[in-house]
């Protein structure tokens, strides 16, 4: 029950933090405002979390949790898939963890040097499974050999980062753009991701 407790009021500070974050952004939220969003007093948050960081990154662990469930789903699918039911597959899941896409892009940085090492390990611990989910997709429904799947995951995770910042072009930057005269193609995340998926799966042999 005390377990249950623990998690509950875990989960409550996360969401304040997420809901926060799509409001105003990084920099802008802060403990105070995640505690006054939240049932239990604001001090009671350092006995989950010690810094805002802390917090931040347990919010991109369950991001990656979330897609680590549709990517287990992807892998056990017994179902004959070809490669392009496999990007789609991919595209679907991925485009769902916007917020994902968002904070790896911008924060990752500061979430990992301002928390502790358990929160750390923790996060490493879902990214992990994701890189391992990813690379047994492509070696099951690709036939592709461990080396083949590995240099696929380890070129599309960075790939990832770019993907966020690429699609979510302010008025700002195409102000910009557009003064000094640059071709710029615009994409939403799900045509950037197909694309990269096509790219890197059609080259890497």
């Amino acid at each position: 029950m005390e377990k249950t407790l623990v998690d509950s009021r875990r989960e409550e500070i996360i969401d304040a933090c997420e809901k926060l974050y799509k409001k105003i952004g990084f920099k802008n939220v802060s403990i105070k405002q995640i505690g006054e969003n939240i049932s239990c007093s604001r001090t009671s948050i350092y006995n989950y979390f010690k810094t805002k960081e802390e917090i931040f990154l347990a919010l991109v662990e369950r991001e990656y949790l979330k897609w680590n469930q549709d990517l287990e789903k992807i892998y056990k699918n017994e179902k004959p898939q070809a490669k392009e039911e496999l990007i789609d597959g991919i595209v679907s899941s991925l485009s769902k963890r916007k917020i994902l896409l968002k904070l790896i892009s911008m924060n990752m940085y500061e979430m990992e040097e301002n928390s502790s090492y358990e929160s750390v390990r923790n996060y490493k611990i879902a990214y992990t499974k994701s890189v391992n989910l990813l690379k047994s997709c492509f070696m099951k429904i690709l036939h592709y050999q461990e080396e083949q799947a590995t240099k696929i995951v380890f070129t599309f995770y960075p790939f990832m980062i770019g993907i966020y910042p690429y699609s979510a072009v302010t008025e700002k930057q195409k102000r910009a753009l557009k003064e000094i005269n640059f071709q710029y193609d615009y994409y939403t995340i799900n045509e950037l991701i197909k694309m990269g998926l096509e790219n890197m799966l059609g080259e890497i042999q």
